[in-house]
């Protein structure tokens, strides 16, 4: 049996956005050097199975849907990390048994359970962190215990933004930055994707469409603080109206009536919205779009899909505060507007409806810049910073 080195813990294995970074990153490591543990079955297993990586489920009676961290209270956290923690003494076996020498939990449930792994496997635990833990997310009280929690249990922290780091506790301990990569072919030097648009019809031209045939994308999960409602009431006040926009994404959870009063909305306001659900790989949609709108109403994290729209040609417009202003250079790769703010929010998009030079300038230069955030950047700096914790051992492939 192979020994690996970094055994990642996920507390769900369904593909969301952390788990497709990290799906990213894991490739992109050394061969045979990592191996991912699951607490549930589901898409994430094909899909890491499908790229030779060794991964594991460790089934149990414990639904980690009954604890909804960033909507639960002080009480109802403590009473799910108890299953977290009864959870986290089996994990340890599965560490041990792979050989791990450090576990990376990949979520704050999964930092509680990696807690006791860790000790129950005699390795040290890294927090890899891809949500900001601010009082916007999980509130006052609750914000400060996975602060504290986790400067207590992890060893070392990396996190998906600058902005993620600085909601952390880090004194006296080891902490990076590694941004959420993307995937370039190999030898791919342009940035470009050629061939048509598949199922979605044409393919966007060389350059952009005309401001009354443009196409617009919004990619993410079907959630309020992703602010798709925000963003359907700011494009009813724009002078053209584009030919086609996508809404991509799905729902997770108890955020099914959240797609329904989208739906009403769209049809009220009489805009050209089709709903695609959850989708595996939206670059299609990116690939086909003029422009992606990222229109989150809190501080996003990171915002890795403002970086796919931008390798994929889109002219972005981005909220801040967040991780899109350590994307974004405001009207040289992109715009952005104020997190929430509609009037805002329309006129970036009337600026660019109508201006489809400017929009060409933008895809352009998005294009060099989502060079930067390669994916084999990101697993260099990751693979270093493991191999650099104290009494650690890296076996390079």
């Amino acid at each position: 049996m192979n020994a690996f080195e970094a055994v990642f813990l996920a507390h769900t294995a369904a593909p969301s956005g952390a788990e497709l970074a990290t799906l990213r990153l894991v490739s992109a490591m050394p061969a045979g050097s990592t191996a991912v543990v699951y607490t549930e079955d589901g898409p994430m297993l094909r899909l890491m199975a499908e790229r030779g990586i060794e991964t594991r489920v460790v089934r149990n009676g414990f639904d980690s849907r009954t604890m909804t961290i960033d909507k639960a209270g002080v009480r109802s956290l403590l009473v799910g990390a108890t299953g977290l923690l009864r959870l986290g003494w089996t994990l340890g076996a599965t560490v041990r048994e792979l050989e791990a020498t450090v576990l990376v939990a990949g979520s704050t449930k999964a930092m509680l359970m990696g807690a006791v792994a860790a000790r129950r496997a005699g390795v040290p635990l890294v927090w890899h962190v891809h949500d900001r833990v601010s009082r916007d997310y999980f509130g006052r009280a609750l914000a400060l215990i996975i602060r504290v929690l986790g400067w207590v249990v992890a060893r070392g922290v990396i996190a998906n933004s600058r902005g993620t780091l600085a909601s952390l506790y880090t004194w006296r301990r080891r902490a990076v930055v590694a941004y959420p990569g993307v995937e370039f072919p190999a030898g791919d030097e342009s940035v470009e994707f050629a061939g048509d648009s598949g199922i979605l019809g044409d393919a966007r031209p060389q350059g952009q469409r005309p401001a009354t045939e443009t196409v617009i994308a919004v990619v993410g999960r079907l959630a309020p603080w992703k602010g798709q409602d925000l963003f359907l009431r700011a494009l009813a006040d724009v002078r053209t109206l584009p030919r086609e926009v996508f809404l991509v994404g799905g729902t997770f959870f108890d955020e099914q009536s959240y797609r329904a009063e989208l739906e009403m909305h769209a049809t009220a306001l009489g805009l050209p919205v089709t709903f695609t659900g959850h989708v595996d790989d939206p670059e299609s949609y990116l690939r086909h779009a003029d422009i992606l709108v990222h229109c989150s109403v809190l501080p996003e994290p990171f915002g890795q899909v403002v970086v796919e729209g931008m390798r994929a040609g889109c002219a972005v417009i981005a909220t801040r505060p967040g991780g899109p202003e350590e994307i974004i250079d405001p009207g040289v790769n992109g715009l952005l507007v104020t997190a929430g703010n509609r009037a805002e929010l329309t006129r970036a998009l009337d600026r660019l409806i109508a201006d489809r030079e400017l929009r060409a300038k933008l895809a352009d230069a998005a294009r060099l810049r989502s060079r930067d955030f390669d994916v084999a950047a990101s697993a260099r700096t990751v693979t270093n910073f493991l191999t650099g914790l104290p009494g650690k051992r890296w076996r390079r492939g």
